[in-house]
């Protein structure tokens, strides 16, 4: 009986001292982790939804900030890293994405910002159409690094150089954050006040 006592008492001992793994949430099949680093920081999720386009579950969201933010200027003000993720829970054409971000900034900073933003959003459109198609799983992050710029990755790979307009980072930001977003109970996820 004391051996059994002495190896209960170990085996807890060592359990309260295995590090801590990283906390997660499940959407839709997703795996959303409760934080993310970038650039050196580590963000904490400010929230995670789903767009649902008519009945169709298109994609989750998840976004990543250094301190809580419950408003859209909030997001866009804060200094340091910053991160959105977006994994498809749906095939989807790349080139649909593309037409659907440009779309949503027009709706939400007028058609001279797409004119004023005509570059990166140049580039942005050929990096989806470089991927042709989104299948279920795969993943695409945008990150705002101080310093550098707007880095995109998509599948894993960074997709060349940081885009460097503070501007576009906010544009894009506010297809899902805007006064029009792309879905308005995805936005309140994303803001921590919904699913």
């Amino acid at each position: 009986m004391k051996l059994f006592s002495t190896l209960i008492g170990a085996l807890l001992a060592g359990a309260l001292t295995l590090p801590a793994l990283s906390a997660t949430q499940e959407i839709h099949g997703v795996q959303v982790p409760d934080s993310a680093s970038v650039a050196g920081s580590n963000l904490a999720l400010n929230g995670a939804g789903t767009r649902v386009k008519m009945v169709f579950k298109v994609y989750v969201a998840a976004l990543y900030l250094g301190t809580k933010a419950t408003k859209a200027p909030e997001v866009t003000a804060q200094p340091g890293p910053k991160r959105l993720s977006v994994t498809m829970v749906r095939d989807l054409d790349a080139a649909d994405m593309s037409k659907a971000l440009m779309s949503g900034i027009e709706n939400n900073m007028g058609k001279e910002a797409l004119t004023t933003l005509a570059a990166p959003l140049a580039r942005m459109t050929q990096i989806f159409a470089d991927q042709k198609k989104l299948v279920s799983g795969d993943n695409f992050l945008i990150d705002w690094v101080p310093g550098k710029g707007t880095v995109v990755t998509v599948k894993g790979m960074v997709q060349g150089e940081p885009f460097k307009e503070p501007e576009f980072f906010n544009a894009l930001m506010s297809v899902w954050l805007g006064t029009s977003p792309a879905d308005d109970k995805l936005k309140e996820a994303l803001l921590g006040s919904g699913k």
